[in-house]
């Protein structure tokens, strides 16, 4: 069995290239989030996968940082709205940390790349204009514009004019991009007029303007080699952008198209991601709360036009208890459930790896670490003892001594990410502290009873979670009682709430004798 990223690196083998170069791109009109900087984490894994295979391959990414402004991005003020229409590139910095508006979106996705083994080379769309990359490639579409408005009108219900030219100039009067209309040329003088009411002339070696979309796309899979591309589902549309690109690409340029690697867009909570409405989620929040790999199984573990959903408060322990099992099928420490699932697990897990471990990472458990992190205000010694009371540890592991630093840095770096994630995105019902002082809150006779007796157990043996949880059902039978009512009383007694974390790993990762007074009411 094949993962469909071994796949794309197959098809892509048969083509005689020197090299094969992915590329990647991201249009920088605000933050870049874990839905638009997909592109970048394919190209990737294809690379990887091809360089398995011993072929030459490199991942390119451009910054489309000469696209106009067409929307204020979160959480820029409505004051920018003066700046709509305008290069991104011509844009200030909003908190003036930065050189200009692409530097302040870029930077903070740029410096995640090393934390996920991503190494690649940037382009700027600006300075392949301003270094007069296009210039040729301007000329030529100049010149066979009518044959280009030609391929365009095939797919439009309104053709173009006459006179309309694939190329838009920067007006010299507003400084917009997205208003002008270039209707006529002389050699390399392109001649427009702007909805400003300017009318102007500017010469194509200014790099003070750039080839329409589908135009440019074009161009630069020829200038750049390029002979794969990610990108999002939209261009993958029958008659969208890679269709006209692709035409334009063999007819005008006598280029072929790269191999297209269309992917679904990913909704956050349901909802489609904004960079207008500050619906988003980073690389950088995800890695405040998960390891890189872990961002990669979200990727990889479907294909790539599935849809995807992701969603960082309670459904993401599910997501990090899911990445955890198919860690422990991929080195044999868990069944799977059939063949089938083992083939699949095994080739996820690799393919989300930046780096694969000879042997089995330390795993604490995400989901149980949030209520350790929670009981022992995170002091990792602590956490440790609760880790070992629960079972938690691979045998022979005693002491925080016996962690290799290796091992020692993954707790800590999961308890990094429980603390985030308690912090940013937890729900209130999961959060708790254990009061210093018995909660004056109601119990009933039965309730306390039941706390008694159970207390009576606690001090006369020590238990595993599961046999304490076999206890806790016997005493509800002898009492009579439902076990949310039970189950209540120990929550209220101990964090003052009517709910919290599994029972009987919550009572057991407490010290011992300050759960057997606390039931006894005695502190």
């Amino acid at each position: 069995m094949k993962h469909w990223v071994e796949n794309v690196a197959d098809s892509l083998s048969e083509r005689n290239v020197e090299k094969h170069v992915i590329a990647s791109g991201t249009s920088i009109s605000g933050s870049i989030h874990i839905g638009n900087s997909c592109d970048v984490f394919i190209a990737n894994a294809v690379t990887k996968a091809l360089k398995n295979t011993g072929a030459p391959a490199e991942v390119i990414w451009i910054a489309d940082d000469y696209d106009p402004l067409r929307k204020v991005p979160y959480p820029l003020p409505e004051s920018y709205e003066k700046y709509l229409g305008i290069p991104y590139a011509h844009i200030p910095c909003p908190e003036d940390c930065c050189a200009n508006f692409v530097e302040h979106f870029q930077k903070p996705f740029l410096d995640t790349l090393d934390d996920f083994g991503i190494s690649l080379k940037i382009y700027s769309g600006e300075k392949m204009y301003k270094k007069g990359i296009y210039n040729d490639y301007i000329r030529i579409s100049l010149e066979k514009a009518p044959k280009i408005r030609e391929i365009f009108n095939q797919y439009r219900e309104n053709p173009l004019a006459d006179d309309w030219l694939p190329y838009n100039p920067i007006c010299q009067e507003c400084g917009r991009i997205n208003t002008t209309f270039a209707y006529g040329h002389d050699g390399d003088m392109v001649h427009y007029r702007c909805q400003c009411g300017h009318e102007g002339s500017m010469d194509i070696k200014s790099g003070e303007g750039k080839l329409t979309w589908r135009v440019e796309w074009a161009a630069r899979w020829k200038i750049l080699k390029i002979t794969c591309e990610p990108f999002g589902k939209d261009h993958a549309a029958s008659g969208g952008s890679y269709d006209v690109s692709s035409i334009i690409s063999k007819e005008i340029f006598n280029y072929e198209a790269p191999y297209p690697v269309p992917y679904e867009w990913i909704t956050l909570k349901g909802d489609a991601m904004s960079k207008s409405k500050g619906v988003f989620f980073t690389p950088g929040q995800w890695l405040e709360i998960g390891a890189p790999e872990t961002l990669n199984y979200f990727i990889f573990r479907s294909k790539p036009l599935k849809h995807k959903d992701f969603n960082p408060e309670m459904p993401f322990l599910d997501f990090i208890d899911q990445y955890d099992r198919i860690e422990r099928i991929y080195y044999g420490v868990e069944e799977p459930a059939s063949q089938k699932e083992e083939e699949k697990s095994r080739k996820i897990y690799e393919i989300s790896q930046i780096e694969l471990k000879d042997k089995m990472p330390f795993q604490p458990s995400y989901r149980f670490m949030t209520v350790a992190y929670q009981i022992a205000d995170g002091d990792i010694e602590r956490i440790f003892e609760i880790l070992k009371k629960n079972s938690q540890l691979p045998k022979g592991m005693n002491n925080l001594e016996d962690l290799s630093e290796e091992d020692l840095n993954r707790l800590q770096m999961r308890m990094n990410h429980v603390k985030n994630w308690l912090d940013k995105y937890a729900p209130q019902f999961v959060k708790f502290q254990v009061m210093k002082k018995i909660p004056k809150l109601p119990l009933g006779e039965d309730q306390t009873a039941f706390l008694f007796k159970l207390a009576d157990l606690l001090d006369e043996k020590d238990f595993t979670a599961e046999e304490l949880h076999d206890e806790m059902y016997n005493l509800l039978r002898e009492f009579d009682m439902k076990p949310q009512k039970a189950f209540q009383a120990i929550y209220k007694t101990i964090i003052g709430k009517k709910q919290g974390p599994r029972a009987a790993s919550f009572v057991l990762s407490l010290d011992k004798d300050f759960i057997v007074k606390r039931f006894r009411r005695e502190a």
